[in-house]
């Protein structure tokens, strides 16, 4: 019997993944946790991504025609898109409009465009971004909204939009009372007066596990990494080191003084740890491309945001964690990169 196979000239080589594709998978996954914080924080946090996507773009747009590079080519593959999605997420709901544009600004021209565009950015843009203004403006960047579940006061989208473009607040709340500390904030503080973290626990603003509706959005951002893994966007060494390294690193210091030193559960779901688990440590771009790298880039970010959320002077240091990882990426490849076959040395 002849059979005859649909055949086609070599290289036999399958479909990859394009830019596009892959910065579109990333917007879906961030869905849940986007929802999640429109939940518990307000519509706050739907005029930060825009603010910041507007931005990202108006920058990109502009590099691009000043280094006369094709604007609309490189504008469809959405990745100045995806670098604001993940910058707005880490500030606060209600933080200046000015914040979103100063982080853009770092974010895509400088740390991408000065250093030649995407694919030779030495560090991640978002976390660029987010780190100047972190330490720039640490007031703006500190005034969190509670969750809604406890807040005094319930933000509409025209209250949001006064504190973020005019810095108004509804006349009979006063700022202090509708604004508060994150979770690992209230903890850095309180820690630092003394206080116990069985005690600070139980105020309000903390839930089952961590920060209440951090612990939330931290499960959907978990959820949204395995979906990543699933369609192959990432792998599982970096998110699985950084997990894994967190509990076993936080694991000892809690043991030693339980109400002094953040358990690793709470340390996993509060902040910004899964979100940089899943969603910035793993860029192919900033990260190392070697197995063996990958999982040491996963465990040095477990490693500083640990050290950094107990002994620093910031509440939660994934994003310097990140940033401290993407300098030493080209190192850590180059030594762990394989031997070709039949290579002694």
């Amino acid at each position: 019997m002849n059979i005859t196979f649909n055949t086609q000239s070599a290289p036999h080589i399958p479909n990859t993944n394009t830019v596009t594709k892959v910065m579109l998978m990333v917007w879906l996954a961030l869905i849940p946790a986007m929802l999640a914080h429109v939940f518990f924080f307000g519509t706050g946090i739907i005029i930060q991504l825009t603010l910041s996507i507007i931005f990202a773009l108006g920058f990109e747009a502009l590099s691009l025609k000043l280094l006369n590079k094709p604007v609309k080519l490189f504008l469809k593959d959405f990745s100045a898109f995806v670098t604001a999605l993940l910058f707005a997420l880490c500030i606060s709901p209600v933080a200046p409009w000015w914040i979103s544009l100063i982080g853009m600004f770092f974010a895509i021209v400088v740390g991408k465009h000065l250093f030649g565009g995407l694919g030779q950015n030495i560090f991640n843009p978002a976390m660029l971004g987010f780190a100047i203004v972190l330490i720039s403006f640490p007031q703006a960047m500190s005034a969190w909204l509670p969750p809604q579940e406890i807040a005094p006061y319930a933000m509409s989208f025209t209250d949001n939009l006064q504190a973020i473009f005019f810095n108004r607040f509804p006349s009979h709340i006063e700022f202090d009372t509708l604004t508060q500390a994150t979770p690992l904030d209230t903890i850095k503080t309180a820690i630092s007066q003394e206080y116990a973290l069985s005690e600070i626990t139980t105020q309000p603003l903390f839930g089952d596990f961590g920060g209440l509706g951090w612990e939330w959005i931290a499960n959907f951002y978990f959820l949204g990494g395995l979906f990543l893994i699933y369609k192959r966007v990432i792998t599982w060494r970096v998110p699985a080191a950084v997990i894994l390294t967190t509990i076993v690193f936080s694991l000892p210091f809690n043991a030693y003084n339980a109400d002094h030193f953040i358990g690793p559960i709470a340390h996993l779901f509060s902040g910004g740890l899964m979100l940089g688990a899943f969603f910035i440590a793993t860029d192919p771009t900033t990260g190392c491309s070697s197995h063996k790298g990958q999982i040491i880039f996963g465990a040095g970010v477990a490693i500083m945001t640990v050290l950094i959320r107990e002994f620093g002077n910031f509440p939660d240091g994934v994003a310097f964690g990140i940033l401290i990882m993407n300098m030493s990426a080209p190192l850590i490849d180059r030594l762990t990169i394989p031997k070709a076959f039949g290579q002694n040395e």
